[in-house]
């Protein structure tokens, strides 16, 4: 089994640095410094070049230290989708996960060679996957747990001038939505997943992913119908592994032609090269 790593490009988003358990990222002009707890080693960049940063996430408050100059919210963009960058109180996440980029490529190549025509979007927090995908001609359904998010989402689709795309923004627990989208006989041919380690649904029922996943795997395989075409699978637990998302996926689709890819998403920081490992994938995808 072959284990790729798939790189980000996007001129919009850089990763400067790493080291201490932080990382020094660019979105668009300003500068942040997050926590990043695979980053075992010292930096390569001096300090006063991590002192320069626009803002920190400290995470003894659970807050933005925010510079003069350095404002709350900015927009970047990729093929032609805008996002949002918002630095909100009590996360350091930032509304766009930039390792991500190779699956949104993924995506335009499927969806643009005509393989996939609907898509389902599970856990997709501010919509960068659901907007490409619509904007490369998919009919597509999103689903976060997260008003807040949906919100998020539904902004940069005004943002980008999308609002007349075929986009569902859905307020609800995933796996609850799937059973009920399979009892309505609906179905799609792609379905993307980015399932948290731990979580909450909009009702507080609990998510945990080991407990969970394969119940999840098991009914998106069924909303997906007879001629399911792709399926792909982010996952950023600790204790999983690129060989468990292949066997995942393996008995998931069984004797269906397809193919698997399993890999890790990294960034390549600028200061001297390195890779930084950020999540697993694994993807599945039908036959032509």
């Amino acid at each position: 089994m072959h284990i790729d790593l798939a790189l980000s490009d996007w001129d919009n988003y850089a990763l400067l640095d790493t080291g201490n358990r932080e990382k020094l990222e660019r979105f668009g002009e300003y500068i942040l410094v997050r926590s990043e707890p695979k980053a075992w080693w010292k930096p390569s960049l001096p300090k006063k070049n991590w002192e320069a940063a626009h803002a920190r996430f400290d995470e003894d408050t659970n807050k933005w230290l925010r510079k003069k100059g350095c404002p709350a919210s900015w927009w970047i963009s990729y093929r032609g989708v805008r996002f949002e960058v918002k630095l909100t109180g009590g996360s350091k996440h930032v509304g766009v996960f930039p390792e991500q980029a190779p699956h949104w490529d993924f995506i335009h190549q499927q969806i643009a060679s005509g393989h996939v025509k609907s898509v389902l979007n599970l856990f997709g927090y501010t919509g960068a996957a659901s907007l490409i995908a619509a904007k490369s001609g998919a009919q597509v359904t999103h689903c976060d747990a997260s008003k807040p998010v949906i919100a998020w989402g539904r902004s940069n689709q005004e943002a980008s001038g999308m609002g007349d795309l075929p986009v569902r923004w859905i307020l609800d627990d995933a796996l609850k939505f799937v059973q009920r989208e399979v009892r309505r006989g609906r179905q799609y041919d792609a379905v993307l997943l980015d399932p948290p380690s731990f979580g909450r649904g909009p009702k507080n029922e609990l998510w945990k992913v080991e407990q969970g996943i394969i119940e999840l795997l098991e009914t998106c395989r069924q909303v997906m119908g007879p001629s399911p075409k792709m399926m792909l699978l982010t996952m950023y637990n600790l204790e999983a592994s690129s060989l468990m998302l292949h066997h995942l996926l393996a008995r998931l689709f069984g004797q269906r032609k397809g193919s698997i890819e399993v890999g890790e998403l990294v960034l390549k920081q600028s200061s001297d090269g390195l890779l930084l490992p950020l999540s697993l994938y694994g993807r599945w995808t039908a036959d032509p």
